[in-house]
């Protein structure tokens, strides 16, 4: 049973004895043919949500037929759906935030259980993971890059994750609050995954229906160039978020060149008293030397981290759980 909430203020005084307010952030560029339908789908399945269609310099009628079909329509200058999440993430206030794509590829009618599961958890976190309902839904190696994704990060910050690239998600007000949201395009939905594992809100995942976009509508993704845009990413949060990780590799990797230099230096050493390649034997110091500073970083990063994740943690702990 879809559920029936008011659009008002939100304010915590009040949280517990009214309707949440929800609202609906869809990024779109060039999406004329198909955010009506999304827009539509959506007041249908939660009456009364708040959809906010950000238009991100779309040079088709995407606003205007967003504000027809029931919208409020606000523009994102800056190019990318990370910038879009960003901006409405600080403009939109909410109870529980939805993030879908305007492509309508994603099942709408999800949402109300999707919503259930959050406030029922209670969750602050709820994923919606793509079943496909069509052969063609996914594009030729995205599903296979997806599971390598969810592989790398499940395995790297200790948490699974089904399908972290979904942009189909349900969220509480303090874990939007909480979200730094630095990514500019495509790489917002593993920024988003990473967050959840770091500063470990409970969440869950619900299976959602994922078909093809409507007939002659293109989409925006870009595999390869997406697809090393994420893995860069994926690289990036390892040395934010796992910095004695990161680091150690990198100083067990100088400690063992060096010990391969030094070796033979020091069996000579031993055999003749004497160290006749000093230029190795400088080299070999000097790694070892760069391995003791990379580790010595590690655990300098790995204090901040702790202090930023407590800082996160507070910011998240100062709003009210969505039950």
């Amino acid at each position: 049973m879809p559920w029936a909430v008011m659009p008002r203020p939100v304010s915590e005084n009040n949280l517990m004895t009214r309707s949440p307010v929800i609202a609906a952030i869809v990024p779109c560029y060039n999406e004329e043919l198909a955010v009506a339908q999304v827009v539509t789908d959506l007041k249908r399945a939660v009456p009364g949500i708040d959809v906010y269609v950000y238009d991100n310099n779309s040079t088709d009628a995407t606003a205007e037929v967003a504000a027809a079909a029931g919208a409020i329509v606000r523009r994102e200058a800056l190019k990318g759906k990370g910038n879009v999440v960003r901006r409405a993430f600080a403009d939109v206030d909410a109870d529980i935030y939805v993030m879908i794509d305007g492509d309508d590829t994603y099942d709408a009618a999800a949402l109300p259980e999707m919503i259930r599961v959050l406030r029922e958890g209670p969750y602050d976190h709820v994923l919606g993971v793509r079943n496909q309902k069509t052969e063609t839904a996914y594009r030729p190696g995205h599903e296979l890059g997806n599971r390598g994704f969810n592989w790398l990060v499940g395995n790297i910050f200790g948490a699974q994750v089904s399908d972290m690239l979904s942009g189909y998600r349900v969220m509480s007000r303090r874990f939007v609050k909480s979200f730094p949201a630095a990514s500019r395009e495509f790489e917002i939905e593993t920024e988003l995954t990473v967050h959840v594992m770091s500063i470990r809100v409970p969440q869950t995942e619900v299976p959602v229906g994922f078909k093809d976009r409507p007939p002659g509508s293109e989409s925006k993704l870009r595999t390869y160039h997406d697809g090393f845009r994420i893995l860069a990413l994926i690289g990036q949060l390892i040395r934010h978020e796992r910095p004695l990780l990161f680091y150690g590799i990198i100083g067990a990797l100088l400690m063992l060149v060096g010990v391969l230099l030094g070796i033979p230096l020091v069996v000579e050493f031993v055999q003749t008293g004497l160290v006749p390649r000093f230029p190795t034997a400088i080299l070999a110091t000097g790694f070892g030397i760069a391995a003791a500073l990379a580790w010595t970083i590690g655990l300098v990063l790995d204090g901040v981290l702790r202090e930023r994740r407590e800082i996160s943690r507070l910011m998240y702990l100062q709003y009210a759980p969505p039950a």
